[in-house]
């Protein structure tokens, strides 16, 4: 991979951070909370912790997020 590309991915996670990390999120399993970080997984791709859920999920998995 070369530096541009990873720099690349640097600055999108760094950009999902700003704007998800705080928001209100409902999970179509049900979950819902705030969310505390966004990770960047290598076999699920961008991933979210919830406040008071112990687990990371898929970003995929968000059903409604508040404005």
């Amino acid at each position: 991979m070369s530096d541009k590309r990873a720099m690349n991915i640097l600055r999108e996670l760094h950009a999902a951070e700003e704007e998800l990390v705080g928001k209100v999120v409902v999970l179509s399993d049900g979950k819902a909370g705030a969310i505390d970080h966004v990770f960047l997984d290598d076999v699920h791709g961008l991933r979210i912790s919830i406040g008071g859920h112990d687990g990371k999920w898929p970003i995929s998995t968000v059903k409604h997020i508040e404005n």
